[in-house]
Protein backbone atom coordinates (compact mmCIF):
# COMPACT_ATOMS: atom_id res chain seq x y z
CA UNK A 1 0.00 0.00 0.00
CA UNK A 2 1.16 3.44 -0.83
CA UNK A 3 3.02 5.24 2.11
CA UNK A 4 0.16 8.56 1.19
CA UNK A 5 -2.42 6.24 1.35
CA UNK A 6 -1.11 5.09 5.24
CA UNK A 7 -1.06 8.06 6.07
CA UNK A 8 -4.57 9.20 4.98
CA UNK A 9 -5.66 5.99 7.35
CA UNK A 10 -4.39 6.69 10.07
CA UNK A 11 -4.69 10.76 10.37
CA UNK A 12 -8.67 9.95 9.36
CA UNK A 13 -11.41 9.76 11.90
CA UNK A 14 -10.63 5.80 11.60
CA UNK A 15 -7.26 6.05 12.92
CA UNK A 16 -7.89 4.13 16.42
CA UNK A 17 -10.03 1.09 15.30
CA UNK A 18 -7.21 1.01 11.74
CA UNK A 19 -4.61 0.98 14.81
CA UNK A 20 -6.85 -1.99 16.50
CA UNK A 21 -6.97 -3.83 13.24
CA UNK A 22 -3.08 -3.21 12.27
CA UNK A 23 -2.59 -4.53 16.03
CA UNK A 24 -5.04 -7.52 15.77
CA UNK A 25 -4.33 -8.60 11.32
CA UNK A 26 -0.33 -7.46 11.26
CA UNK A 27 -0.90 -5.51 8.44
CA UNK A 28 -2.57 -2.21 7.53
CA UNK A 29 -6.37 -2.86 6.02
CA UNK A 30 -7.26 -0.74 2.70
CA UNK A 31 -10.99 -0.97 2.92
CA UNK A 32 -11.73 -0.67 6.36
CA UNK A 33 -15.56 -0.74 6.08
CA UNK A 34 -15.10 -4.53 5.35
CA UNK A 35 -13.88 -4.91 8.59
CA UNK A 36 -16.39 -2.63 10.12
CA UNK A 37 -18.96 -4.80 8.26
CA UNK A 38 -17.30 -8.07 9.25
CA UNK A 39 -17.78 -7.42 13.14
CA UNK A 40 -21.15 -6.17 13.14
CA UNK A 41 -23.56 -8.62 13.90
CA UNK A 42 -27.34 -8.85 12.39
CA UNK A 43 -28.78 -8.00 15.86
CA UNK A 44 -27.30 -4.31 16.08
CA UNK A 45 -27.97 -3.78 11.72
CA UNK A 46 -30.74 -1.78 9.61
CA UNK A 47 -32.26 -2.44 6.41
CA UNK A 48 -30.54 -1.36 3.70
CA UNK A 49 -32.91 0.88 1.90
CA UNK A 50 -31.72 -0.46 -1.71
CA UNK A 51 -33.39 -3.91 -0.70
CA UNK A 52 -35.41 -4.31 2.05
CA UNK A 53 -34.13 -7.83 2.37
CA UNK A 54 -30.59 -7.11 2.90
CA UNK A 55 -28.92 -5.95 6.40
CA UNK A 56 -25.59 -4.18 6.49
CA UNK A 57 -24.41 -6.49 8.67
CA UNK A 58 -21.59 -9.64 8.80
CA UNK A 59 -24.10 -12.83 7.31
CA UNK A 60 -23.28 -11.79 3.47
CA UNK A 61 -19.23 -12.06 4.16
CA UNK A 62 -19.35 -15.29 6.91
CA UNK A 63 -20.89 -16.63 4.08
CA UNK A 64 -18.03 -15.53 1.52
CA UNK A 65 -15.36 -16.26 4.24
CA UNK A 66 -16.66 -20.28 4.75
CA UNK A 67 -15.88 -21.02 1.62
CA UNK A 68 -12.26 -19.03 1.48
CA UNK A 69 -11.66 -21.08 4.47
CA UNK A 70 -13.09 -23.97 3.37
CA UNK A 71 -10.79 -24.14 0.26
CA UNK A 72 -7.71 -22.80 2.21
CA UNK A 73 -8.27 -25.70 5.12
CA UNK A 74 -8.86 -28.46 2.33
CA UNK A 75 -5.81 -27.59 0.27
CA UNK A 76 -3.68 -27.90 3.52
CA UNK A 77 -5.00 -31.17 4.58
CA UNK A 78 -4.54 -32.69 0.70
CA UNK A 79 -0.85 -31.58 0.92
CA UNK A 80 -0.40 -33.05 4.43
CA UNK A 81 -1.77 -36.32 4.21
CA UNK A 82 -1.28 -37.31 0.43
CA UNK A 83 -2.04 -41.30 1.31
CA UNK A 84 -5.12 -40.10 3.22
CA UNK A 85 -9.15 -41.12 1.99
CA UNK A 86 -11.78 -38.55 1.48
CA UNK A 87 -13.47 -39.17 4.42
CA UNK A 88 -10.49 -38.84 6.80
CA UNK A 89 -9.68 -35.42 4.64
CA UNK A 90 -13.26 -34.34 5.19
CA UNK A 91 -13.68 -35.05 9.23
CA UNK A 92 -10.28 -33.05 9.28
CA UNK A 93 -11.35 -30.01 7.51
CA UNK A 94 -15.34 -30.36 9.74
CA UNK A 95 -13.03 -30.36 12.96
CA UNK A 96 -10.48 -27.62 11.92
CA UNK A 97 -13.52 -24.82 10.84
CA UNK A 98 -16.53 -26.59 13.34
CA UNK A 99 -18.40 -23.52 15.16
CA UNK A 100 -16.87 -24.47 18.02
CA UNK A 101 -12.84 -24.42 17.15
CA UNK A 102 -13.77 -21.14 15.18
CA UNK A 103 -15.40 -19.82 18.31
CA UNK A 104 -12.28 -20.47 20.72
CA UNK A 105 -10.04 -19.29 17.31
CA UNK A 106 -11.86 -16.22 17.64
CA UNK A 107 -11.28 -16.08 21.49
CA UNK A 108 -7.45 -16.07 20.85
CA UNK A 109 -7.37 -13.89 18.80
CA UNK A 110 -9.41 -11.35 20.35
CA UNK A 111 -12.67 -10.66 18.20
CA UNK A 112 -14.65 -10.48 20.82
CA UNK A 113 -12.96 -6.88 21.72
CA UNK A 114 -14.19 -6.40 18.20
CA UNK A 115 -17.70 -7.55 17.79
CA UNK A 116 -20.82 -5.33 17.77
CA UNK A 117 -23.99 -6.98 19.04
CA UNK A 118 -26.94 -6.61 20.91
CA UNK A 119 -25.63 -7.11 24.19
CA UNK A 120 -29.77 -7.69 25.84
CA UNK A 121 -30.16 -10.35 23.24
CA UNK A 122 -26.50 -11.74 23.95
CA UNK A 123 -24.95 -11.57 27.35
CA UNK A 124 -21.37 -11.97 27.65
CA UNK A 125 -21.84 -16.05 28.43
CA UNK A 126 -24.52 -16.35 26.08
CA UNK A 127 -22.52 -15.04 22.71
CA UNK A 128 -22.69 -18.83 21.17
CA UNK A 129 -21.60 -18.35 17.58
CA UNK A 130 -21.30 -14.37 17.58
CA UNK A 131 -17.35 -14.75 17.25
CA UNK A 132 -16.98 -18.08 14.54
CA UNK A 133 -19.36 -15.76 12.31
CA UNK A 134 -17.13 -13.20 13.04
CA UNK A 135 -13.99 -15.00 12.66
CA UNK A 136 -15.76 -16.33 9.20
CA UNK A 137 -16.65 -12.89 7.97
CA UNK A 138 -13.30 -11.28 9.02
CA UNK A 139 -11.64 -13.62 6.02
CA UNK A 140 -14.16 -12.99 3.56
CA UNK A 141 -13.17 -8.95 4.17
CA UNK A 142 -9.58 -9.95 3.93
CA UNK A 143 -10.26 -11.71 0.70
CA UNK A 144 -12.16 -8.89 -0.28
CA UNK A 145 -9.12 -6.52 0.38
CA UNK A 146 -6.26 -8.29 -0.53
CA UNK A 147 -7.02 -11.26 -2.46
CA UNK A 148 -6.86 -14.93 -2.16
CA UNK A 149 -2.85 -15.16 -1.60
CA UNK A 150 -2.86 -12.74 1.04
CA UNK A 151 -5.96 -14.26 2.55
CA UNK A 152 -4.35 -17.65 2.24
CA UNK A 153 -1.61 -16.78 3.54
CA UNK A 154 -2.87 -15.03 6.47
CA UNK A 155 -5.06 -18.34 7.62
CA UNK A 156 -2.24 -20.59 7.36
CA UNK A 157 0.82 -18.01 9.13
CA UNK A 158 -1.20 -15.94 10.99
CA UNK A 159 -4.26 -18.72 12.27
CA UNK A 160 -3.23 -22.34 11.78
CA UNK A 161 0.26 -22.69 12.22
CA UNK A 162 0.42 -20.72 15.72
CA UNK A 163 -3.23 -22.03 17.03
CA UNK A 164 -4.24 -25.21 15.64
CA UNK A 165 -2.73 -28.30 16.88
CA UNK A 166 -3.54 -30.26 13.77
CA UNK A 167 -2.37 -33.36 15.47
CA UNK A 168 -4.10 -32.71 18.16
CA UNK A 169 -7.32 -32.49 16.34
CA UNK A 170 -6.70 -35.74 14.70
CA UNK A 171 -6.40 -37.71 17.75
CA UNK A 172 -10.08 -35.93 18.73
CA UNK A 173 -13.19 -37.60 18.51
CA UNK A 174 -15.94 -35.27 17.66
CA UNK A 175 -19.46 -36.97 18.43
CA UNK A 176 -22.17 -34.97 16.11
CA UNK A 177 -24.69 -37.33 16.67
CA UNK A 178 -24.89 -37.45 20.83
CA UNK A 179 -24.20 -33.18 20.86
CA UNK A 180 -27.42 -32.56 18.76
CA UNK A 181 -29.27 -35.39 21.00
CA UNK A 182 -28.18 -33.40 24.07
CA UNK A 183 -29.32 -30.18 22.43
CA UNK A 184 -32.86 -31.59 21.19
CA UNK A 185 -33.25 -32.91 24.56
CA UNK A 186 -32.28 -29.77 25.99
CA UNK A 187 -34.74 -27.55 23.80
CA UNK A 188 -37.52 -30.24 23.50
CA UNK A 189 -36.97 -30.72 19.65
CA UNK A 190 -38.04 -34.35 18.71
CA UNK A 191 -34.92 -35.77 16.69
CA UNK A 192 -35.31 -38.82 14.06
CA UNK A 193 -32.27 -40.37 11.82
CA UNK A 194 -34.30 -41.96 8.72
CA UNK A 195 -32.85 -43.58 5.53
CA UNK A 196 -34.26 -42.87 2.84
CA UNK A 197 -33.64 -44.59 -0.94
CA UNK A 198 -30.66 -43.58 -3.09
CA UNK A 199 -32.94 -42.25 -5.86
CA UNK A 200 -29.74 -42.09 -8.51
CA UNK A 201 -28.38 -46.03 -7.95
CA UNK A 202 -31.00 -47.77 -6.38
CA UNK A 203 -28.83 -51.08 -6.58
CA UNK A 204 -25.65 -48.87 -4.69
CA UNK A 205 -25.16 -49.76 -1.27
CA UNK A 206 -24.62 -46.54 -0.03
CA UNK A 207 -26.51 -45.38 2.78
CA UNK A 208 -28.21 -42.17 2.77
CA UNK A 209 -29.57 -40.67 5.95
CA UNK A 210 -31.50 -37.54 6.78
CA UNK A 211 -31.76 -35.89 9.80
CA UNK A 212 -34.86 -34.74 11.09
CA UNK A 213 -35.49 -32.38 13.66
CA UNK A 214 -39.42 -31.48 14.60
CA UNK A 215 -40.22 -33.27 11.16
CA UNK A 216 -37.83 -30.91 9.31
CA UNK A 217 -34.61 -31.82 7.21
CA UNK A 218 -31.81 -30.43 8.93
CA UNK A 219 -28.93 -32.69 7.55
CA UNK A 220 -28.73 -35.30 5.02
CA UNK A 221 -25.63 -37.99 5.45
CA UNK A 222 -24.23 -40.66 2.76
CA UNK A 223 -21.55 -43.20 3.47
CA UNK A 224 -21.58 -47.12 3.40
CA UNK A 225 -21.91 -47.22 6.53
CA UNK A 226 -25.34 -46.52 8.28
CA UNK A 227 -23.52 -45.37 11.17
CA UNK A 228 -21.46 -42.89 9.84
CA UNK A 229 -23.92 -41.51 7.70
CA UNK A 230 -26.09 -41.05 10.66
CA UNK A 231 -22.52 -39.08 12.27
CA UNK A 232 -22.44 -37.10 8.56
CA UNK A 233 -25.83 -36.18 8.67
CA UNK A 234 -25.44 -35.26 12.64
CA UNK A 235 -22.66 -33.01 11.82
CA UNK A 236 -24.54 -31.06 9.08
CA UNK A 237 -27.70 -30.68 10.92
CA UNK A 238 -25.49 -29.19 14.06
CA UNK A 239 -23.46 -26.66 11.55
CA UNK A 240 -27.37 -25.58 10.44
CA UNK A 241 -28.33 -25.30 14.01
CA UNK A 242 -25.43 -23.81 14.96
CA UNK A 243 -25.05 -26.15 17.63
CA UNK A 244 -21.58 -26.14 19.77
Amino acid sequence: MPISRIYKLYISPDRKYVRSLRNLLGFVPGNVRLYRMAFRHKSVAVSIKENGNAKNSNERLEFLGDAILGSVIATLLFKKYPYKGEGFLTEMRSKIVSRANLNILAKKMGLNELIEYDTKMFGYNRQSSLLGDAFEALIGAIYLDKGYAKTQSYILTQIINPLVDIHQLENTETNFKSRLIEWCQHNNKEIQFQKVKNQEDEGSRLFTVEALIDGEVKGVGQDYNKKNAEKIAAEKACEVLKVL
